[in-house]
């Protein structure tokens, strides 16, 4: 009986989410209506005392009611030394779930010859598959363009996918990382990732290093999983108490038949964006109050800031089952990658054959997703590495989120991703082959290597 009632949930979860935002679809249409209407200078209810405050009311709940598309990046230019250039957003590559961007400068002609003498360092912004769309790294990305040339994997929704276009394994996420930075080129790349990145990203260039392929000049993993023993929270111990069965049986649904991949299974969007709320439920609160004040106030630029990071959060997609429960197992349940027993399609997976790339690790003490030593376990794993190419760094009173977007990753995250990479950028030769290297100045906690070790085993051996 338990089985059935399963089964019948699996088969109708979906359609009746979907049926549901068809019915506050109307709603949501006339909350904004409503919202335009008094806000509206030439209307005469914008004259009405109060006007603004019934205004943000009805925008409150046109936001709460509609559906949120996968918002752009929207980055159409970009101020270096207080000069506005235009940015272009480049398809590079396109596979089944996931394109690869580029973002690129497009100076105006009289600038064209300054722009070109000044040497751009190349970075790959590798973006979690974990629920929220690339676009939630949208600020670093902008960060980034002021000083570098920037590619992103943009990974796509999986119900858009059509089933004739086969599965996804965490083992093609690998493999689709090692495809980029061959088609960029390794010898003159710098590799950033995030969060649930940071695993198949060290994996795809432990596989190039084994193979004895080019690997990027620098590895920043910021925030990752890469031993869910350390440190663990409250996302690695439910991950752990639950058998693999109740993760397929609960959270794996169909997508409806209205979807270009109608039948695949996935884990929905609206599932991880429910579990986001409840893990973090003052940031999305916090966000939507501040959008009211601000249209109280009538500061509309101030108000456009809080509408897109409240979109970007709130913008999911659903992730495709093979993917997610391999993924669940591989890193929170069995953590093969820190026991050293990962393979992928039958190669092992190992780290310590790294050897000419630099490796900084950035943790957020706050961090309540990936906890304390998750990250810096890569100071270990990657053996083969010098010690004097590798840097750890623990940002204080800094969660998650703050470790890749407001003013904690301006202010103090960036300056060392800055630079690492502007250190181990060259035009000729890696500077691993010179004898003098520069210290990485602006340390807020270098973390000494025996702490990452007692950090790495204080669980699980």
């Amino acid at each position: 009986m338990a089985r059935v009632a399963r089964t019948a949930a699996q088969m109708w979860l979906y359609p009746m989410v979907e049926y549901q935002r068809s019915l506050l679809t109307p709603f949501s249409v006339w909350a904004a209506g409503a919202a335009n209407a008094l806000v509206n200078p030439c209307g005469p209810l914008a004259c009405v005392s109060g006007a603004r405050c019934f205004a943000a009311g009805y925008e409150l709940l046109y936001r709460l009611s509609k559906t949120v598309e996968k918002p752009g990046f929207g980055i159409r230019e970009i101020e270096p030394e207080g000069r506005k250039i235009p940015v272009a957003e480049q398809l590079v590559l396109a596979k089944p779930f996931c394109h690869l961007l580029r973002f690129a400068p497009q100076p105006e002609p009289a600038a064209i010859s300054a722009w070109r003498t000044k040497t751009r360092p190349v970075v790959l912004v590798c973006a979690p598959l974990a629920g929220h769309h690339a676009v939630l790294l949208r600020e670093m990305v902008e960060t980034l363009l002021l000083n570098h040339e920037v590619y992103i994997t943009d990974w796509r929704d999986a119900r858009n996918v059509p089933v004739a276009d086969g599965p996804f394994h965490l083992d093609d996420y690998v493999s689709y990382i090692q495809t980029f930075i061959r088609d960029i080129g390794a010898e003159n790349l710098h590799v950033l990732a995030v969060c649930q990145a940071t695993v198949p990203t060290l994996a795809a260039i432990s596989l190039l290093a084994s193979e004895r392929e080019p690997t990027p000049r620098s590895l920043i993993l910021i925030g990752g999983p890469l031993d869910a023993r350390c440190g663990a929270n409250a996302v690695n111990r439910f991950a752990a108490s639950q058998p693999l069965r109740w993760f397929r049986e609960t959270l794996i649904h169909s997508v409806p038949d209205h979807y270009p991949g109608a039948g695949r299974e996935v884990y929905p969007g609206f599932l991880q964006r429910a579990g986001l709320v409840a893990m973090h439920p003052g940031r999305l609160a916090s966000s939507h109050w501040d959008y009211c004040l601000d249209m109280v106030q009538g500061d509309l630029k101030r108000a456009e800031a809080h509408q897109r990071s409240c979109e970007e959060y709130s913008a999911v997609l659903d992730m495709a089952a093979e993917y997610y429960l391999e993924t669940v197992q591989t890193v929170f349940q069995e953590f093969r990658l820190a026991r050293g027993n990962w393979c992928v399609r039958g190669l092992p997976v190992r780290p310590q054959d790294i050897r000419t790339t630099a490796l900084l690790t950035i943790e957020g003490e706050l961090d309540d997703v990936s906890g304390p030593g998750q990250t810096h376990a890569a100071q270990d794993l990657c053996a083969g590495i010098a010690v004097r190419d590798k840097r750890g760094f623990t940002m204080h009173q800094c969660d998650h989120y703050d470790l890749f977007s407001g003013p904690r990753w301006q202010t103090d995250v960036y300056p060392i991703v800055r630079s690492l990479i502007s250190q181990y950028d060259e035009s000729h030769q890696s500077i691993m082959n010179k004898r003098g290297r520069a210290t990485l100045r602006g340390n807020p906690d270098p973390v000494p290597r025996s702490r990452i070790r007692r950090a790495r085993h204080a669980q699980n051996p």
